[in-house]
């Protein structure tokens, strides 16, 4: 939340971003960033702006029969009040007038969907107020004041990631046992039994996990259910992607495979491949960040996605390499790994945390993926740390 201790930085930002300042917008909840930096909460049924200027003080304006949801916002800087239309615009306007460059979380051709939260229309309205083309995305700003974590959220994530590494190890040892006992698990007994172990570690998810066997982890979004899983035998491959965080704390996310007995060559082939991948991309960041070159995300989608091209399954690898994890969501809005789905043109900057999975899906038949969490520690030239400890090097021969 915007507060006037984390003003002067968020104003230096804007100055060395040559910004004029960066105007919020929410309605009804469509921007959590907004609703974020603003410190909204409760009902929320009107259009609510912020603006936050390169210098002086922000303001905020409200509808009058709705002025609860900014009743954090500090005493000492102005709220406005509107009722009509024609207030509000005016009131905007004269917010933005004569500005040059002014932020808003939007993206140029749609180049970052999660940073698309302003409808077209409230850019026009913005515009109309000042120089043609004056909104620029807010993109930036967002990876240092929205998605970055401190150091108790760092924390969190690191423990929810070294517990639920190890029941992904227990969920395959498991899977394994049911399938040498002659009377092998299905998918769906794998999904609960996670589930279960989750409540034991006091972990908390909202969905999944994935527990794919076979033409199953084909799919990367699979999910299965007591009316659809498939049993997990002797010869098969097994894709387990799982997802969870402490109460309040930040997710971790990893996916793990593993095979009920040795695999066959093609398996341990597409294993190594992504798993070179998944490598490459992390030797890449660690490499750039230590030599304090600004790293993009784009950048590192293109190295592991070169990899499989060498190996030629690239055209089985149909998604990011690697998505935001913010304090809030599992799937962020600070910078992906990402130059297929998107145009992921923003920094990786130091507390920013993002997964790392590259995978190859062959429809009908096995799908594989390695996925691990990264967070870029300190200044620059800091290190980057990777979770769990102990990430998956080798197949899980079980």
């Amino acid at each position: 939340m915007l507060t006037p201790e984390l003003l002067p930085r968020v104003q230096r930002a804007l100055a060395d971003l040559e910004l004029d300042g960066w105007l919020l917008y929410d309605f009804r909840g469509c921007n959590p960033i907004a609703q974020s930096i603003l410190g909204l909460e409760g009902l929320q049924t009107r259009r609510i702006f912020g603006w936050i200027p390169r210098d002086g003080v922000p303001v905020a304006i409200v509808h009058r029969i709705e002025p609860g949801p900014l009743r954090r916002w500090p005493n000492e800087w102005p709220k406005r009040q509107y009722s009509g239309w024609r207030e509000l615009e005016k009131q905007v306007g004269q917010l933005v007038q004569k500005k040059r460059r002014i932020a808003m979380e939007t993206s140029m051709f749609d180049a970052v969907p999660v940073l698309d939260r302003v409808p077209a229309g409230v850019i026009q309205l913005v515009e109309n107020a000042t120089y043609r083309d004056a909104v620029t995305s807010s993109g930036e700003l967002v990876s240092m004041f929205y998605a970055t974590l401190n150091s108790d959220q760092i924390a969190s994530h690191a423990r929810a990631a070294e517990a639920i590494a190890k029941i992904a190890h227990e969920a395959m040892q498991h899977a394994g046992e049911r399938a040498r006992s002659g009377q092998p698990a299905t998918e769906y007994e794998i999904f609960q039994w996670i589930h279960n172990a989750f409540s034991r570690a006091r972990l908390t998810t909202d969905h999944g996990p994935s527990v794919s066997v076979n033409a199953n982890a084909a799919d990367p979004h699979y999910e299965p259910t007591a009316e659809q899983s498939e049993r997990i035998t002797s010869g098969s491959t097994l894709l387990i992607d799982l997802f969870a965080h402490e109460q309040g704390g930040v997710w971790a996310d990893q996916c793990w495979m593993g095979t009920m007995g040795p695999p066959n060559e093609r398996v341990a082939k597409l294993w190594v491949d992504v798993r070179d991948a998944r490598d490459a991309a992390i030797d890449f960041i660690k490499a750039q960040t230590r030599a304090g070159v600004p790293l993009k995300g784009a950048a590192v989608d293109d190295i592991a996605r070169g990899v499989l091209r060498q190996r030629g399954v690239a055209d089985q690898f149909t998604h990011r390499t690697g998505h935001s994890i913010d304090a809030r969501e599992l799937h962020g809005a600070g910078p992906n790994l990402d130059n297929l789905e998107t145009r992921e043109e923003r920094l990786l900057l130091p507390g920013v945390a993002f997964s790392v999975e590259p995978g190859v899906y062959f429809l009908g038949e096995v799908g594989l993926r390695s996925e691990v969490n990264a967070i870029i520690a300190g200044g620059p030239g800091g290190e980057l740390l990777v979770t769990p400890n102990e990430y998956q090097r080798e197949l899980i021969v079980v």
